[in-house]
């Protein structure tokens, strides 16, 4: 039987992040065969794999890493099972590695199959999860390329990158915030004109049958009934819509008594309220519509043009779960 020593069960797991005891058994079980002991404790992991391969992988680190010229970036997620697991300093490092690595690749394919030490990236993640006994994934990989790109993580559960078309002075600190901006509010689209039609319309339907339901329990409670929304996209409010609200808004205030002379200082108001509350959907879901969450009297489209000349041109947001 060769002689295992300390100095071997340290190299062991210096390279494979497995156990004490499970570096000296293995090494015992090859017989001191340094190579043969890596392919067992891969075994092993391969094994733990298999039978975890129906647990869902809910926690674990999203992570951002942005180029040396800051043209690309990359946001992942390496998932586990627990949040223990996923707030453990080494697996927040071996996130970090992963993503080093994934910042050269333009896939999600082709950064599995990417070397690491040795083995892909693939057969790390089944030697991790033998080394640390729960499911490891990566369960996200964006990648986003433009003239400028920016990043923000959030206490490692969301990772966002934003895409400038130029890099302008501050572009750094445009970049961050439109970031931080995705993060936070969760923006699936940059602006409204990308949405489907038919994807519009459900919306729409979706959320009238929602308001109409609240009425139903509002009018037994005697209290007032929620305002059922004709349009909730500015994909909706053609020249004629916005003609016909104009109109419409003249008539209350002539209505109202209201001075034709005055009507000009008041119209704005009504058509950007009318705007406001037929819009939702963008606001929800369009980063470039959606309120600055650092000031909330401006849209995120108007933050951007104090920049000058510069647009985003793609963004990504990645999270647990």
């Amino acid at each position: 039987m060769a002689n295992i020593t300390a100095a071997d069960v340290k190299k062991l797991r210096t390279t494979t992040g497995a156990g004490m005891m499970d570096c000296k058994n293995a090494l015992v079980e090859a017989n001191g065969d340094f190579e043969a002991a890596i392919d067992i404790l891969r075994k092993k992991g391969q094994k733990i794999a298999a039978k975890r391969a129906d647990r869902e992988s809910t926690e674990g680190v999203a992570v951002a890493k942005i180029n040396s010229d800051n043209t690309a970036g990359v946001a992942i997620v390496l998932a586990c099972e627990t949040d223990f697991v996923g707030k453990n300093e080494k697996f927040v490092a071996l996130a970090s590695e992963f993503a080093d690595i994934a910042l050269n690749h333009s896939d999600k394919e082709s950064f599995l199959a990417a070397d690491f030490d040795g083995m892909t990236v693939a057969e790390k993640l089944v030697e991790q999860t033998g080394v640390i006994g729960e499911k490891l994934d990566i369960t996200a990989f964006d990648r986003v390329e433009a003239a400028y790109v920016g990043s923000y993580v959030h206490i490692n559960k969301i990772a966002a990158l934003v895409g400038l078309s130029s890099n302008v002075e501050k572009s750094d600190v445009l970049a961050k915030d439109l970031s931080m901006q995705a993060a936070s509010m969760g923006a699936s689209s940059l602006s409204y004109k990308d949405f489907d039609p038919a994807f519009i319309a459900s919306e729409l339907e979706a959320r009238i049958a929602v308001i109409e339901k609240d009425n139903i329990e509002l009018g037994r409670l005697g209290k007032t009934l929620k305002n059922i929304p004709q349009y909730i996209s500015m994909a909706q409010l053609s020249e004629d819509v916005l003609a016909t609200a104009e109109e419409a808004a003249k008539a209350e205030l002539k209505a109202e008594g209201k001075p034709e002379q005055i009507w000009g200082k008041i119209l704005p108001g009504k058509m950007e309220r009318f705007i406001s509350d037929n819009t939702t959907l963008d606001q929800e879901q369009c980063l470039l519509d959606q309120v600055f969450i650092k000031n909330d009297k401006q849209k995120v489209s108007d933050y951007i043009k104090t920049y000058g000349d510069v647009e985003v041109v793609n963004f990504s947001r990645v999270t647990l779960g």
